[in-house]
């Protein structure tokens, strides 16, 4: 998956172009930098390869879903639904507005289930977060007759998932707004970096804003320009955008090649019956950053990745005994330590996690394994991974 595996010319070319021109800064110095305007050339270009109207570059993609649920409105006293399985960034991003995160259990399609959306809306309730996690979507048909129906915002985390659609769409834009992370480990990368992508003129103004201290970018005199609102300073550098600019030149070639070995592997190890692969709504294309399965229990799930590690079988993901992306080892936010002293509202809100069990959530993530698919693999590689994993999975399966 990881877009760096394929550096090359065109990233050393805007690179070497941002450095001779001398502007690192994404605003500002009109006058030195020739009309070189990076991040301005890799917003055009995701908004021509995501379908919309306006993408709004950032930090990272922690800082992309934090300026999305910031422009529309999501703060103090509201609670945005998630799911148990996602990044830590995604209860981080919504807490730092003074939100609460509601955590709800995934289904086969290992994010949000719908059903546990609709038990836990309340009157508090602001927006509905899908995580695209590994690459694939939730029911976001679903997802966006319950927003609908609740007058909510349907908001796509979409940070490992560029690249995947749903129903013709781009994963990302079928909601108000669209989240993406351009990380070291992401298919498109910048090293450090995110976007947020609409439909809406009105958000689009605001993350162009909100991103930059509230400067309102009008004129070409930094220093004169007007803050209509309070912001931050969530920008993404040229040097940056520029990696990002090269990067994305190749993305279509880079999702080839994902799918590519996703298919090789999948096709493989499909031959054993006991293993399942994660749903796929209908109408949806996974990104193939990730190969999803399941095996029939949590034991045997954990001796498959012992096996895997055995024989040299790499960059696979038991998520059930991982600190970073699900719930049942985030001890941090259940026991909300913090270094600053966080809202009474806030400590009430997330009380029910002290109690809460998920034990759906749990089954789910348990029995299942997600595999990186990574660039550089050639194709004989990627066979013989292939049968690796096979021999493994069976060896555990006691065939």
């Amino acid at each position: 998956m990881p877009g760096f595996e394929l550096f090359g010319e065109n990233e050393r070319k805007e690179v070497n172009d941002v450095l001779d021109n001398g502007v690192l800064m994404r605003y500002g110095f009109d006058g030195m930098r020739n009309g070189h305007w990076k991040a301005k050339e890799l917003e055009r270009a995701l908004e021509d390869k995501l379908q919309v109207k306006h993408a709004q570059l950032v930090s990272s993609g922690t800082a992309a879903v934090s300026v999305a649920l910031g422009v529309a409105g999501v703060g103090a006293g509201d609670e945005v639904i998630m799911p148990t399985f996602t990044f830590v960034a995604s209860f981080e991003a919504i807490m730092m507005l003074g939100a609460t995160p509601i955590l709800v259990d995934i289904d086969e399609t290992l994010t949000l289930d719908p059903k546990a959306v609709e038990r836990a809306i309340t009157s508090k309730t602001k927006a509905i977060m899908p995580v695209h996690m590994c690459g694939s979507m939730a029911n976001l048909d679903a997802l966006k007759t319950i927003a609908d129906t609740h007058n909510l915002l349907l908001i796509e985390d979409a940070c490992q998932a560029i690249g995947g659609s749903y129903k013709g769409k781009p994963l990302g834009s079928i909601g108000d707004l669209g989240c993406f992370s351009f990380d070291f480990v992401k298919t498109i990368t910048c090293g450090e970096g995110g976007a947020v992508i609409t439909n809406s003129d009105k958000y689009a103004g605001y993350a162009d804003h909100y991103s930059d201290h509230g400067h309102d970018h009008v004129g070409n005199d930094r220093g004169k320009e007007s803050h209509p609102f309070l912001g931050y300073n969530f920008r993404i550098s040229e040097l940056h955008a520029a990696v990002g600019l090269g990067q994305i030149k190749q993305m279509d070639e880079f999702l080839a090649i994902q799918k590519r070995n996703y298919e090789i592997i999948r096709s493989a190890i499909a031959k054993i019956d006991e293993v399942t692969f994660r749903a796929v709504p209908e109408g949806g294309e996974e990104s193939y950053g990730f190969l999803s399965f399941s095996l029939p229990t949590l034991e045997k799930a954990r001796k498959t990745m012992d096996a895997f590690k055995a024989n040299g079988v790499d960059v696979c993901f038991h998520y059930y005994d991982n600190s970073w992306h699900y719930i049942r080892e985030w001890q941090h936010l259940k026991s909300l330590k913090t270094l600053y002293p966080v809202s009474q509202e806030v400590k009430d809100g997330l009380a029910y996690l002290e109690t809460k069990s998920y034990a759906q959530s749990d089954d789910i993530i348990g029995k299942n394994i997600s595999c990186l698919i990574k660039l550089s693999w050639t194709e004989a590689e990627v066979a013989e991974r292939a049968k690796k994993m096979v021999n493994a999975i069976r060896a555990v399966l006691d065939y």
